[in-house]
């Protein structure tokens, strides 16, 4: 190890003897100890610069300009570990010896950004700066987890988020080789009690394999499964949050598939589990939790394909080609609604992906047998909003979460049903059934259309006809047109008379008739039939006739 080209050591220390290289390390102190262990001479010990700049975002200056002087600070994490692979970062989280929530406050009124307390007795602020363009930069300051750097790092998760930048020396500290695992694409847990010490940690191993293309090592993995029965002492809060960053993420799919294996999914989903066991006939080629993993795998594309930056080499399949040729114009459209989030954590599109983790969970409790033989699933649909609706309840989601995941459960067939009508009678949605799609779904109409096209590929997969493909397009798209482009004439027409109306003209009291005539007269102005407010309430009055 001794001499060789001092470039080999970029970002680590040294230890030299007359100019001579005899150790290295990721810290100053694994040099020292490391030249100690061979050498009776005292060492220099220095941190050979990387060969490459470090691409850190501006504001970082801006931080390093307002930190007190008498304190040695640290950027840490998940942004050191992006600013070596190139990657884009938005949130900072440093590491000091003390007085880190003191620390935050003085940056934060350097830099006029809010200010908050996040732990007090961990000794741990926030920084929240709103930038030009309205987005948000978040900067954590934490004391020391431990007597001191390295044992904060130690501590850590992953190696490849436990390397630290000192922003006063500029010197990276990398005590457990976690930029030489970036480099050879490993995850590696920090030490053997990683899991146990937070079995969150196994989800977010999942999630960081699959988000950086990394292999997860065997010590690591079995690390993981040895903890999955600590996963019922978390939060439903934590897991909750975990899970939609998975969804959320790459390959969602790949992340389910794995944490199935590691035997994790039973620990926080328990209703999945079920789906194994649970054949379906032609023209399904899965079984039922096949099928659901590959509804997701199906779904991702169908993003992809729909994406605003779209990339013709994630989405180069024919089927997928002819999706991008029929409802392609609405990508931009697509793009606000499913980046746009329901709460401060989650966006629209890992909710979907939830709803199709769930849209067919209620298929083992309704698998009955025709008198043909075939298996059907009557009303699994309406028994798995159900479901749905109680998982999401015991993750903690909002009420609106709630109903958005159940509403499209709820009405998952509804795209399928008007495909198979296409195929065998010719005959598209009519502008009724166009305007009951989405007085049902309302704004989770988009979702359902979506992800009613990625249901369609995982039911049939290689055997699915280009015809039957081209049907389920021509509606979809016939959906998009009217949502997207003619909203006031087919969905959500103008008021021609309101409850108040009804009662005065004529002569009703309130109740739940007036609801009831009130929708017939949408309707048919949904379907062209009406358009004035006489004509609305003549039919009102022929309404009341015949009811009498």
């Amino acid at each position: 190890m001794a001499g060789g080209d001092d470039r080999s050591y970029a970002g680590r220390w040294v230890a030299r003897l007359r100019g001579r290289v005899i150790a290295q390390g990721g810290t100053p102190k694994q040099a020292r100890r490391a030249a100690q262990s061979r050498y009776k001479e005292k060492p220099e010990i220095v941190f050979m610069p990387t060969n490459f700049p470090l691409p850190f975002p501006p504001i970082l200056d801006s931080i390093c300009a307002a930190l007190p002087g008498s304190l040695t600070v640290y950027l840490v994490g998940g942004a050191i570990r992006d600013v070596l692979l190139g990657r884009l970062i938005r949130d900072l989280d440093f590491v000091l010896e003390r007085d880190a929530i003191k620390t935050a406050r003085q940056v934060a009124n350097r830099l006029k950004a809010d200010f908050y307390i996040l732990d007090p007795e961990r000794d741990t602020g926030r920084v929240i700066l709103t930038n030009a363009d309205g987005t948000r930069t978040l900067m954590d300051f934490a004391a020391f987890r431990g007597q001191d750097l390295e044992a904060d790092i130690v501590g850590r998760d992953f190696t490849l988020n436990a390397i630290a930048f000192n922003l006063v020396d500029k010197t990276i500290h990398d005590p457990l080789g976690g930029i030489m695992d970036l480099k050879e694409k490993r995850l590696r847990a920090c030490s053997p009690s990683t899991f146990t010490d937070d079995p969150v940690r196994i989800l977010r191993g999942i999630r960081l394999a699959a988000n950086f293309g990394f292999h997860i090592l065997p010590e690591t993995r079995k690390a993981m499964k040895e903890a999955v029965g600590l996963l019922g002492n978390i939060s439903a809060e934590r897991m909750r949050d975990e899970l939609f960053r998975i969804l959320g993420g790459a390959q969602p799919a790949a992340c389910l598939r794995a944490l199935d294996l590691l035997g994790a999914l039973d620990q926080f989903l328990p209703e999945l589990s079920a789906l194994k066991g649970a054949d379906q006939t032609a023209p399904h080629v899965h079984n039922v939790w096949e099928h659901t993993l590959a509804t997701v795998g199906y779904l991702d594309s169908v993003f992809a394909a729909l994406a605003p930056d779209y990339n013709p080499d994630k989405a180069s399949d024919m089927l997928n080609g002819l999706m991008v040729l029929r409802i392609g114009r609405y990508r931009q459209q697509i793009g606000r609604i499913f980046d746009a989030p329901l709460t401060a954590d989650r966006s629209l599109r890992s909710l979907l992906f939830m709803a199709a983790l769930y849209h067919d969970v209620a298929k083992p409790q309704t698998k009955k047998a025709d008198e043909e033989g075939q298996l059907r699933f009557w009303e699994h649909d309406q028994q798995g909003a159900e479901v749905m609706a109680g998982r999401a309840h015991l993750l903690a989601m909002s009420n609106e979460e709630t109903t958005r995941l159940e509403t499209v459960v709820r009405n998952h067939m509804r795209i399928l049903f008007h495909t198979k009508r296409l195929v065998r009678e010719g005959k598209p949605p009519s502008r009724r059934a166009v305007y009951r799609f989405f007085r049902d779904t309302g704004p989770a109409g988009v979702d359902i259309c979506l992800l009613a096209l990625a249901d369609m590929r995982a039911t049939y997969e290689q055997t699915l006809l280009q015809d039957t493909w081209a049907a389920a397009l021509e509606v979809v798209c016939l959906m998009l047109e009217n949502w997207f482009e003619k909203p006031a004439e087919s969905i959500a027409p103008p008021v021609l008379v309101n409850g108040d109306d009804l009662m005065r003209e004529l002569k009703l009291q309130p109740g739940k008739k007036i609801g009831e005539i009130l929708e017939a007269i949408r309707e048919a102005q949904a379907m062209g039939e009406i358009s004035t407010r006489d004509q609305a309430l003549e039919m009102a009055r022929e309404n009341l006739k015949d009811h009498i």
